[in-house]
């Protein structure tokens, strides 16, 4: 019981030193808001490299001249064909980003449309608009070769899935989710432990019956609860201002988003083990750990079109798994069961990484 009223006053003691620093709460409350409005609004991005599966009643002459432009394209990969009634199963899948469902007649109206005979659409794209850049990029060049050299641009019709009027916010608001628990989760939590070792607090500290990891995990809590507000109030805004479904229930969103909220806390004090000064951790927090983001976790460059390397490396980048599973669940519906390997990933890096940073303070206090 004491040492829980202990641990008690060691979090209303930290709490206190966060809110009565205005400079800091405003920095964590305007960073996310200002990231989210901007990426949402003022940021639209493209890629060249989208994944399509082929539907056909019967594989014509007609649908193997369409496939083999499809694969000569470089934009384009063919990832095979699928009956009709499992598109929707691929799609949502992630195993292709469109799927092209050509006609029973898709033959004679090809011949017809190149005589100039207007037979109408012969083929449907159906895409998923969940990742805005790849359905653009599917929009403006499948166009191209399924109308062949006749320039027939009528003979096919599009289907938008997930998000249909492709708004660049669905693509990167969960990607400004990534970004902003490592700013306010990692930045902070790192700057704060370090700030109390060079003013000599830490000792203080130290020095109290209350055993060090109790401190350390008092300092945590605090941002804990600030990072659950950011959370609701990026959610929020990206709901009502941005217009960003919440497909699969807010319950699902929270719980994976506390999870990376929780890795996000054991980076920062990693990161306060390893330098000594505030500067170095605020080099070290914001700037290696905001690239990686940025690059390599599908925030903006899909993975899928990164060299080989560059793509096992994501595979380290824990924005890369948290980003592809909140897309899932706000723009695809899918529910927080589907996304259970992203999930456990996650949590093994969290825990991971507090095992090895409580590791490494405790050595240093030894």
């Amino acid at each position: 019981m004491i040492m829980r009223s202990q641990f008690a006053a060691f979090v209303r003691k930290e709490s206190l030193h966060i809110l009565r620093d205005k400079r800091t709460m405003l920095i964590v409350f305007m960073i996310p808001v200002v990231l989210t409005v901007l990426f949402g609004f003022a940021i639209s991005t493209e890629v060249n490299n989208v994944n399509v599966s082929v539907a056909a009643p019967e594989i014509t002459d007609g649908v193997r001249d369409a496939v083999r432009d499809l694969e000569a394209n470089p934009y384009f990969t063919f990832v095979g064909y699928v009956r009709q009634d499992g598109i929707d199963d691929v799609l949502r899948s992630g195993r292709a980003d469109a799927a092209i469902v050509f006609s029973r007649d898709y033959d004679r109206r090809q011949m017809l449309n190149y005589q100039g005979v207007d037979t109408g659409p012969g083929i449907q794209v159906i895409l998923d608009a969940s990742n805005v850049n790849k359905a653009q990029a599917a929009t403006a060049y499948l166009g191209r070769i399924l109308s062949g050299n006749a320039g027939q641009q009528d003979i096919f019709e599009t289907r938008l899935l997930f998000n249909p009027q492709m708004k660049s916010s669905y693509n990167f608001v969960p990607g400004i989710l990534g970004l902003i628990f490592i700013l306010v989760c990692a930045l902070m939590t790192s700057v704060s432990i370090v700030r109390e070792k060079e003013r000599g607090t830490m000792e203080v500290l130290l020095v109290s019956p209350v055993k060090p990891m109790r401190i350390i995990l008092a300092k945590m809590v605090p941002y804990f609860l600030i990072s659950s507000a950011v959370l609701a109030v990026v959610l929020l805004l990206a709901h009502f201002l941005l217009g960003v479904p919440m497909s699969s229930g807010v319950g699902g969103i929270i719980v994976i988003s506390l999870v990376y909220v929780a890795l996000s806390l054991c980076l920062g004090l990693l990161i306060s083990t390893l330098v000594t000064t505030q500067l170095a951790a605020l080099l070290l927090s914001a700037m290696v750990m905001m690239f990686p983001i940025l690059m390599l976790s599908g925030m903006i460059f899909p993975i899928e079109n990164l060299p080989g390397f560059f793509r096992g490396l994501s595979c380290i980048v824990p924005a890369r798994w948290y980003i592809d599973a909140i897309r899932k669940m706000m723009i695809q519906g899918l529910p927080l069961a589907s996304v259970a390997g992203d999930l456990a990933v996650l949590s093994g890096m969290a825990s991971f990484i507090m095992l090895v940073a409580l590791k490494k303070f405790n050595d240093r206090l030894e």
